[in-house]
């Protein structure tokens, strides 16, 4: 199979069915459907994922496939996988605990089928353009649930403040990625002097950044927000930029706390919940990671090489829990919430080593201007931060963020890079 290249005359000989000019025409469009169904729907993104691979099969060159496999940007995410499934063999968790453990690293293995595809596709811009008007319509869709809380889908008695579908874990990943990632085209733009485009995609930021103040905002985005403001400051503004940019930012963070009630109290909660930990061994937020955590690194020094084996960990929460299903000290949970101690219980120094070379060899992939290497930094570098409070590359929805961002704005800088090489 090769739909590398493709003749006019050729394409037109072939049947519709074999064309691959087609089937490369309907891998893009699967693509865009994964980033306008990725807020909304789990079971969209789950099936079109399974169609996307089974569209883009007929235009595989195998050769040149092969090749990219070798490349370290796609031997990590494929090592994790595989760490994962031979993990199972000194696991000591039911079979069942074991295979579904595997389950979560599975999405890496689409990376790089993007990164092959989107090397050699146009249309890797149309992917970006999807997943924003996807999270513009959810954001305006979470004002209005805040004014009539009958429309969101969530069942009655867990209905969240200005959620319709998913959570607001979720939600803030979305509406942050998209409006950090809003200021490279920005300040392009007005570099141009386009005024009217900037002004319109200034609106847009601001009424993300407007919704986790005045809605709704998870603690992880808190803090992840200004790292990825910090990396584009370092990035991509120059030293009297960066000045106005950070005065502006403290301008707009210092009205927001004082104009949103909402905001002060999902900050303050931070110090009301580990007091509530340390005093009471109460299972807060707070005190429940800090408890996961400390558990999470005693089991990674019994066993510091290659770990517990896949699935092990709710097996080990078991073993040391005290006090109870109402204390902190008590509760039993598979993820520790936290990306290393999640790799470093089942799978050791092996597993980390694989984990954080794939972050830096696909942070080092977007080097250079434009907008997909700004893209693919951010979304590794959010992904980073927020892996200090979650398993966010395990997670369905970050993780397939992640793998979905990567993957196209990686395909868009290979493709970038063999363009001026000319190899």
């Amino acid at each position: 199979m090769s739909g590398s290249v493709t003749s006019p005359a050729a394409a037109a000989a072939c049947p519709a069915w074999r064309d691959p000019v087609r089937w490369q025409t309907a891998a893009d469009v699967v693509a865009v459907l994964i980033a306008l169904s990725l807020p909304w729907s789990t079971s969209l993104v789950g099936i079109f994922g399974v169609v996307l691979l089974i569209v883009i099969t007929p235009t595989v060159d195998l050769s040149a496939f092969w090749g990219l496999l070798k490349r370290p940007i796609c031997v990590a995410p494929i090592m994790l996988f595989g760490v994962a499934l031979v993990g199972t063999l000194w696991s000591d968790a039911p079979w069942n605990a074991r295979l579904y453990a595997v389950g979560p690293t599975a999405k890496l293995l689409v990376l790089p089928v993007l990164l092959y595809h989107f090397q050699r596709s146009a249309r890797g811009n149309w992917v970006f353009v999807a997943f924003l008007v996807s999270c513009t319509l959810l954001m305006m869709m979470s004002w209005l649930i805040l004014l009539h809380p009958g429309l969101s889908l969530k069942p009655p008695g867990h209905a969240e403040r200005g959620i319709f579908v998913k959570d607001y874990i979720n939600q803030s990943q979305e509406f942050t990625l998209c409006a950090v990632a809003l200021a490279y085209p920005i300040i392009g733009l007005l570099r141009e002097k386009r005024i009217l485009p900037a002004v319109l995609l200034i609106a847009i930021a601001l009424s993300f950044f407007a919704n986790m103040a005045f809605v709704v905002v998870s603690r992880t985005a808190l803090v992840t927000v200004p790292i990825m403001l910090a990396a584009f400051g370092l990035l991509h503004l120059r030293g009297r930029s960066v000045i106005v940019i950070l005065c502006a930012f403290a301008a707009l963070a210092a009205i927001s706390w004082y104009a949103s009630p909402q905001l002060r109290w999902t900050a303050e909660k931070f110090t009301r919940e580990y007091e509530l930990y340390k005093q009471q061994n109460a299972p807060t937020s707070i005190g429940l990671r800090l408890e996961f955590w400390k558990k999470s690194l005693g089991f990674f020094l019994e066993a510091p090489l290659i770990g517990h084996g896949t699935g092990s960990t709710r097996g080990l929460f078991e073993r040391v829990a005290t006090g109870g299903a109402t204390k902190a000290s008590g509760e039993v949970i598979g993820n520790p919430h936290n990306q290393t101690l999640n790799v470093a219980v089942q799978w050791g120094l092996v597993g980390v080593t694989i984990l954080y070379a794939m972050w830096a060899l696909h942070l080092l992939l977007f080097r250079g201007g434009g907008l997909a290497n700004w893209v693919g930094i951010l979304a590794v570098v959010q992904n980073v931060s927020t892996s200090l409070f979650n398993s966010h590359i395990f997670d369905f929805h970050e993780g397939w963020m992640y793998v979905l961002a990567v993957g196209v704005a990686g395909g868009i800088a290979l493709k970038r890079d063999k363009d001026r090489t000319g190899a």
